[in-house]
Formats: C-alpha cells, sequence, structure tokens
C-alpha cells in the first residue's frame, strides 16, 4: 500500500527549518543539534546555513516542519479544533513558552491583520506575555481589545502578566482592561465591583468578543494562582479536593472540564470561557506540567483551538 504523504520522511527543508529552530531559538551547538537530528556535526552545520541562506529563518520560523503540520492535524480531528499550531520542539531544557511565542505570535497577527474590526479578548499569564512580545508591530486600529480578567493583585498593585495594554502599545487599538481585582476577598466585594457601571460596560465587551485568546494554568502543587499570590495552599488544597484540574482566565475547572461551584470560583474576577462557544477561543500553553489541564479544557470545549509545542501535542494524542 503506498504510503500517504504526511508519513514520508522529513524533506531537506524540513530538516534544515528544525536545524535552524534548535540553533537559533533552542540556543543548542552543532554537536547538540547533531546528536538530536541523528546526523554528522558537519551535516548538522550545512543545514543550519541552508536554513539562513532559503530565507526560512528570520525573527521567527517562517517554515512550518512537516511533522508540526501532522501533529495540528491530528490534534484538530481529535479535539474538533477550529485553530491549532503546532511548534517544533525547541530542545531539553528550553522553557516551553520560548517556543509557542513565535507560533502564537503568528496567530494574534493573523487575527489583527483581518480589515473587519474584532473585539479581541485575553487572558493573563506568562504564555500571552510571551505572544505579544514576539509580536510584529501593527496598526490595527480597527480593532478593540478587552481583558477577560481583573488587573488588580492582592496587594493593590497592577497584575504582573497583564497584556491588553502591553497589546494596545504594540497595534494602536482601543483597549479595555477590567478594572476588578483577579479575585476578590469576599464574594459581596466580588458583587460589589460588578455593580459599578463601567465594569459592566467591560464585562458585556468581553462577552460579545469575536475571538479570546487565553493561556491555561495547571491546578497542582505549582499551580500558577499559587505561586503568583492569587489563592492561599488551603484555598488551593480545598479545590484539589474537589479534583481541581486546570484554570483558564482564573476560572477552575474539574479533570473532565466542568467549573467548580466552589473556593476562588465565587470570587474571580471578569468573564468566565464557557463551553462549546461559537467563535474561536485559542489556549496557549505547552508543557508536561499542564498536559491534563490543556486536555480537559480542550475536551469540555472551553477551548476550540490551541498552539502548543511537538512533546505536548504528543502528549495530547496519547490521552
Amino acid at each position: 500500500m503506498a504510503k500517504s504523504p504526511l508519513m514520508d520522511e522529513p524533506s531537506l527543508h524540513d530538516e534544515a527549518a528544525r536545524a535552524g529552530w534548535l540553533y537559533y531559538l533552542g540556543g543548542m551547538t552543532q554537536d547538540q543539534i547533531a546528536a538530536e537530528l541523528g546526523v554528522s556535526r558537519q551535516r548538522a552545520q550545512r543545514l543550519v546555513s541552508r536554513a539562513v541562506a532559503e530565507g526560512l529563518i528570520q525573527v521567527r520560523l517562517s517554515h512550518r516542519i512537516g511533522a508540526c503540520l501532522d501533529l495540528e492535524a491530528a490534534l484538530t480531528d481529535r479535539f474538533g479544533l477550529a485553530r491549532a499550531r503546532v511548534a517544533p520542539f525547541a530542545g531539553p531544557g528550553v522553557d516551553p513558552v520560548r517556543a509557542t511565542s513565535p507560533a502564537a505570535a503568528a496567530e494574534l497577527e493573523r487575527v489583527l491583520r483581518m480589515a473587519e474590526g474584532k473585539v479581541i479578548a485575553l487572558g493573563t499569564g506568562r504564555s500571552l506575555r510571551g505572544m505579544v512580545d514576539a509580536m510584529d508591530e501593527i496598526a490595527a486600529a480597527q480593532h478593540r481589545l478587552v481583558s477577560l480578567i481583573g488587573n488588580i493583585a492582592p496587594d493593590g498593585s497592577a497584575s504582573f502578566f497583564d497584556v491588553v495594554m502591553r497589546l494596545a502599545d504594540k497595534v494602536r487599538a482601543p483597549h479595555y482592561p477590567m478594572p476588578v481585582p483577579v479575585i476578590s476577598t469576599t464574594e459581596a466585594e466580588n458583587d460589589a465591583f460588578h455593580a459599578l457601571a463601567p465594569v459592566q460596560r467591560v464585562v458585556e465587551l468581553a462577552r460579545k468578543a469575536d475571538v479570546i485568546f487565553v493561556g491555561v494554568g495547571q491546578m497542582s502543587d505549582d499551580a500558577p494562582l499559587l505561586k503568583d499570590g492569587f489563592v492561599t495552599r488551603d484555598e488551593l488544597d480545598a479545590m484539589q479536593a474537589a479534583d481541581a484540574c486546570g484554570e483558564v482566565a482564573g476560572w477552575v475547572y474539574d479533570s473532565s472540564g466542568q467549573y467548580l461551584d466552589l473556593g476562588t470560583n465565587r470570587r474571580t474576577g471578569g468573564v468566565r470561557v464557557e463551553p462549546n462557544l461559537p467563535r474561536p477561543a485559542i489556549g496557549i500553553a505547552a508543557g508536561a506540567q499542564k498536559t491534563a489541564a490543556i486536555a480537559a479544557a480542550l475536551k469540555a470545549r472551553i477551548l476550540n483551538g490551541l498552539v502548543t509545542d511537538e512533546p505536548t501535542a504528543e502528549a495530547l494524542l496519547k490521552l
């Protein structure tokens, strides 16, 4: 039986693109690249040179490796995704955010270049900040940018990973931060903030967003919400006892992707990403510690799009 083109051996362009990615983004030496690709050092050197000579390496990789395309097709089929981008593996020990940021930036730029004005809603976190930092400046005043989550940290300071204003500086678009705490001290306080007319207007805009970009946080002992001081150890323990698996825009869900009706979910500010939205809700996330959280969000249709890296995509497809 003839092999499908998707099952063919990697092309020379594929090898050159991967070698260039590992050299310029992964920071590998030519010896390390040779070991990773299973080729001689001389061939690794030629592949890196070819990637540059053929214009495959610029500020971001312009050739999408065939293996990544295969994974994108498999993820789309498995989870019924509207959008899927898989970044090449950047090498052992490299922060997955560094690998996914250029691919996420390209996806955001695709939306920003649309002539028709869109409402673009964004979560917060390292992955989204990396996405914004990696993107080009684009004149996109036809769009409106709105935050899904509060931008006030527990100590009253601005949330460090808020991205709406950072993005607005690059695209010169109107922007609407969510002027509430990420998580209020009490339910009554949260209700009081959301009763304010300016907050209601931002909430309404976020709820009718045309496209959503969010990170995905795990709810294990290294949960970002705990690390960044938004939940206490006791609160995390209580939510873990209720099968907390992940969070999107601060809203915690269990291993089946059902939002919990307890803990900080009763005090979280902003707008929750509801399952089965008829418009793109794209998660930007990668890393072994996030795999279960990503899978739950995809299965429950909280997310219908994903930007991730090769190892995470492969792990998701094995679940």
